[in-house]
């Protein structure tokens, strides 16, 4: 059951949360910056909050992306793109359409409205 991911939510969304700090955690390995490089180059008080984030038990504040796409050296559109597809996954379908992601076919090949429960 899908839940708006801002909200807390069920297992979908917690496991989307540890996907994208799987995500988190792979780029920034990739850019060779460790939890607390990071922390300061996005202008967090604590390095566990790096942590956190990237165990999926928490989330990147919004006014926060610039500075964590230049600390992981990523163009911001491209780096809410992609976080988008864990935090916002309908949203990012509707704007994106991509693969995988598009509403279900009525059987006529006419696209029909994604049914998500909001809880």
């Amino acid at each position: 059951m899908y839940s708006h991911p801002q909200h807390g939510g069920g297992e979908e969304v917690k496991e989307l949360r540890r996907q994208a700090g799987a995500w988190l955690k792979s780029r920034r390995t990739e850019v060779g910056l460790t939890q607390r490089a990071l922390a300061e180059a996005v202008g967090l008080e604590y390095y566990t909050m790096v942590s956190m984030i990237e165990a999926g038990r928490g989330r990147i504040p919004p006014d926060s992306y610039l500075a964590w796409a230049a600390a992981l050296q990523m163009q911001p559109a491209e780096f809410v793109r992609t976080l988008m597809q864990f935090y916002d996954p309908i949203t990012h379908s509707i704007l994106f359409g991509e693969a995988g992601t598009t509403a279900p076919s009525d059987g006529d090949g006419e696209k029909q409205a994604p049914r998500f429960r909001v809880v």
